[in-house]
């Protein structure tokens, strides 16, 4: 049977029969786990959990962060997300912070407020009209962004962009295309230009849930890191990102049926309100 019968032939069998979709999702999620768990000596990765675990609370100061703004909208970062992004920042006096992945500008926008520079990477609003986007999803890149004099936004492919013209960051978030290919590029030339000895470094969707990795992505880092990159790759609890510190942290095994302690409060409100 030819390559396009067998093709054909299985379009025709998932038609029929949508569940089957599921069993060919898993198998594809095996493979990424499976090429992730190459990296178990180096990394520490597990089969179950993925990799080994910085609690937040190491992170944070005493008096928590407060995440402003936050939308509330599909597409964007848990709250935790942000707080470690802020938290990770005010680590750093006047610290430089560049990302991959623009979107509505929550992210720049809430590093903006403890940071003295961001610079935030997109695609440009023609690459966007090419990829067959909708014009209001153009429009909403930067929305938080746009209006802070200390972030500059640039466009481009993260892929082929000179970066080399950035210099050094202190800390840095990969937010872009969460395919295997693309995460692996961006970390490979993010180490390769913007990464100094003292730079932190963060992806973001390493985990579907907290607790529950994304293998894809989970490869796309491992295979696209300095074998000779002297830090720690982890995971921070409570968020779906994975982090690497120049200075390694005391970490623990990942058990996604831990007790969820510490719990955390939540204060909600809309910006600017008493």
């Amino acid at each position: 049977m030819s390559k396009l019968s067998k093709t054909l032939r299985g379009l025709g069998s998932l038609l029929r029969n949508p569940w089957l979709l599921n069993h060919v999702l898993a198998a594809d999620e095996t493979s990424w786990q499976a090429r992730a768990l190459r990296h178990a000596g180096r990394w520490g990765v597990a089969p179950t959990g993925g990799l080994p675990v910085v609690p937040l609370t190491a992170l944070l100061s005493a008096t928590g962060e407060t995440v402003a703004p936050f939308a509330f909208r599909d597409g964007g970062s848990l709250p935790t997300d942000l707080a470690l992004l802020r938290a990770l920042a005010r680590r750093k006096p006047d610290c430089r912070y560049f990302e991959i992945g623009t979107w509505r500008g929550e992210s720049a926008a809430n590093v903006a407020a403890v940071a003295a520079e961001v610079q935030t990477l997109n695609l440009a609003a023609e690459e966007l009209r090419a990829l067959g986007l909708p014009e209001r999803y153009i429009e909403l890149h930067g929305y938080f962004s746009r209006p802070l004099p200390n972030v500059t936004h640039l466009h481009g492919n993260s892929a082929t962009y000179n970066l080399a013209a950035l210099g050094h960051f202190d800390l840095v978030f990969i937010d872009g295309d969460h395919r295997y290919e693309a995460v692996r590029t961006d970390t490979q030339r993010v180490f390769e230009h913007l990464v100094g000895p003292e730079t932190v470094v963060v992806w973001h969707d390493a985990s579907r849930q907290p607790g529950r990795p994304r293998w894809e992505v989970l490869a796309g880092i491992l295979d696209g890191l300095p074998a000779a990159a002297p830090g720690q790759l982890t995971q921070v609890e409570n968020t779906l990102c994975a982090l690497y510190l120049p200075v390694p942290l005391p970490t623990q095994s990942p058990n996604p049926l831990a007790d969820p302690v510490p719990a955390f409060e939540v204060t909600v409100r809309v910006a600017g309100s008493k």
